[in-house]
């Protein structure tokens, strides 16, 4: 094995190790409860280590591309927001107030902006004046999106890097497959001690990780449309089990007159993993689900047209969100 892997593979182990060892020491601990599975106090650093981990291989490795340099960095503030929340549990104000600095700067000061959504033949969606508001929202959305799927063991890393493996079957491009290798390897890594394998110390990624995941997907699609690598429809398809479950949630907590910001075990992780009673199984259905629409998305639009891999977007969300709805309700 070549020393410099060897060495960065050692960082990774060696950075996830202390940070869960530390947050037990200083009681950085989820605390459980009637609404969550586990039923010990768990270290919820996971996102944190993670993000020390990306700061260091930036210094060591270097990064073709400003912006992409730029997204690790500015995702390690993210992380400490969602630190702050994992500790204090700031109330959803507090925490999107906290968000958007970091956001909002990318995205005006360093011109990582949605200017359109994509060429679909007939016409084109440019955003024009709404560009910065549209991307904005756009990032929060994802953000608490990602933050949806951290309830259970492996699910938000599983399906993370469902999306990483999709965008590096879209980008032909050595350089960036680094990148992209570069955020997989420590997520990885995580999940050994996420799962307590060879009886690590059991991590969390907690909202310190979801946030950060969430933060760095959200500008590598936004990178990748505004340097027109990849049509947004394609990048819409990478994150599809994020945007389609994000939406039916809330729908569904509307519909029963229930408060859409109010945590609970509503999500799809919950209701498979009472089906199934089991981890794998459950992260492995979300997986292939990620997946699946990807792969119906990528031929529409390579078979037929940016057009019709649109329209199918919308359809199958109408199609989850029925099934979803009704599975909903037998559990």
């Amino acid at each position: 094995m070549d020393h410099k892997l060897f060495i960065y593979l050692f960082l990774n182990f060696i950075v996830l190790f202390l940070c869960a060892k530390i947050s037990y020491q200083l009681r950085l601990v989820d605390i459980p409860n009637k609404r969550k599975i586990h039923s010990k106090p768990t270290a919820f650093t996971g996102g944190i280590a993670i993000s020390i981990i990306l700061l260091i291989t930036l210094q060591a490795v270097n990064i073709f591309d400003k912006s992409l340099g730029l997204i690790l960095s500015f995702s390690f503030l993210i992380s400490i927001v969602g630190l702050i929340d994992d500790k204090f549990h700031l109330n959803i104000g507090g925490k999107l107030s906290l968000q958007i600095f970091p956001i909002i700067y990318l995205i005006v000061f360093e011109n990582l902006s949605l200017i359109h959504i994509g060429d679909y033949n007939y016409f084109k969606l440019t955003l024009g004046s709404f560009a910065i508001p549209f991307t904005l929202f756009s990032v929060l959305f994802l953000i608490n999106a990602f933050n949806y799927f951290d309830g259970m063991d492996g699910t938000l890393g599983f399906t993370t890097i469902s999306v990483l493996t999709i965008l590096m079957f879209l980008v032909k491009d050595q350089n960036f497959n680094l990148f992209l290798t570069i955020i997989i390897v420590p997520i990885i890594f995580f999940l050994f001690f996420n799962f307590s394998i060879f009886k690590l110390p059991k991590l969390f990624l907690g909202d310190n990780g979801s946030l950060l995941l969430g933060f760095i997907i959200s500008f590598v699609l936004i990178y990748l449309a505004s340097q027109k690598f990849v049509h947004p429809i394609l990048l819409a398809w990478s994150v599809v089990v994020f945007v389609y479950e994000f939406l039916s949630v809330n729908l569904i907590r509307l519909k029963n007159d229930q408060n859409p910001f109010k945590a609970g075990q509503d999500h799809l992780h919950h209701l498979l993993f009472k089906k199934t009673n089991s981890a794998f199984i459950t992260n492995s259905f979300i997986f292939f689900i990620n997946i699946s629409f990807f792969t119906l998305g990528y031929f529409s639009f390579l078979k037929i047209n940016a057009l019709c891999s649109l329209i199918l977007f919308i359809l199958f969300f109408i199609v989850f969100f029925i099934f979803r709805y009704k599975f909903s309700k037998k559990i």
